[in-house]
């Protein structure tokens, strides 16, 4: 009988400690919301980030709190209806669609002074408010946006866009990068700057951009950045300009690949394992 009741309470004891895994809530955009969805990829990725990082760290659970094209400006504004739960980590990975939207970026008084939802800035006061509401003892990650060069979208050719080499309405994606930065060094949070990551510079986000040479009688190239910049592309008529073999940090000159995924996974178990 001893023996048993030893047993069980092992069994029990095994149990709770089993069932205290730390949660983590994965707040961003398209790049975080594709670890679900790889038949959206064409299945060129096969498991995103988060993914990568529990199999590493199997105390941890996470949730996927990833929103299909949407603005850190947008998660702002729905913040309390995502219906984002208490948890031990929270990152944010935001940014690029700001950036390419054309939102204003403002400046770091309307983070600090919480000006609203005019500017990208005001909208992560907004956004870490919220998760420090939720748990005031929470770790926050902020991950700023990768660089990127020529979009196409593999499952609609004219849903495209060109890359973080030139502005878009007088704003650089990096100053979205510094900014993000910024607000961690103020908040004393964790940033992991994939911007200013040597692997993910403009020049290894893909191999080639395979498109018809404007010299020729419209033959295929394949063009190396920053070749491709200039040449066009008719979603019309063209082919797609990224095949499997172009692939590198990206799969379309935006979303990870599995390798670039694997690089955002490795940066985050590194802080996570503290």
């Amino acid at each position: 009988m001893k023996k048993l009741c030893l047993l069980l309470a092992a069994i029990c004891l095994f149990c709770s400690f089993q069932e205290k895994k730390k949660t983590w809530v994965a707040i961003g955009d398209s790049i975080t919301y594709l670890n679900e969805h790889p038949d959206e990829t064409g299945h060129r990725i096969t498991k995103g980030y988060m993914t990568r990082v529990v199999e590493e760290l199997p105390g941890f659970s996470y949730t996927n709190q990833g929103h299909n094209g949407w603005t850190a400006i947008r998660i702002a504004t729905e913040i309390g209806k995502l219906g984002i739960q208490e948890a031990d980590v929270y990152s944010v990975f935001l940014g690029t669609n700001d950036w390419w939207a054309g939102k204003p970026l403002g400046t770091f008084s309307d983070y600090e002074n919480n000006t609203g939802l005019e500017t990208v800035n005001g909208a992560f006061r907004i956004i870490l408010d919220k998760l420090k509401q939720l748990n005031p003892d929470a770790k926050i990650i902020l991950i700023t946006p990768m660089q990127r060069v020529d979009f196409v979208y593999i499952n609609n050719f004219k849903n495209n866009a060109y890359g973080s080499y030139k502005d878009k309405n007088g704003q650089w994606l990096e100053q979205f990068a510094d900014a993000i930065k910024k607000i961690g060094k103020h908040e004393h949070v964790a940033v992991v700057d994939l911007y200013h990551n040597k692997q993910m510079q403009l020049k290894n986000l893909v191999v080639y951009k395979r498109l018809k040479d404007p010299q020729t009688a419209g033959a295929y190239r394949n063009y190396s950045y920053p070749d491709f910049i200039g040449v066009p592309f008719n979603p019309e008529t063209d082919e797609y300009p990224y095949p499997v073999g172009s692939i590198d940090i990206t799969y379309d000159g935006l979303h990870p690949s599995d390798k670039g995924y694997k690089i955002i996974a490795d940066q985050l178990v590194k802080l996570l394992k503290k």
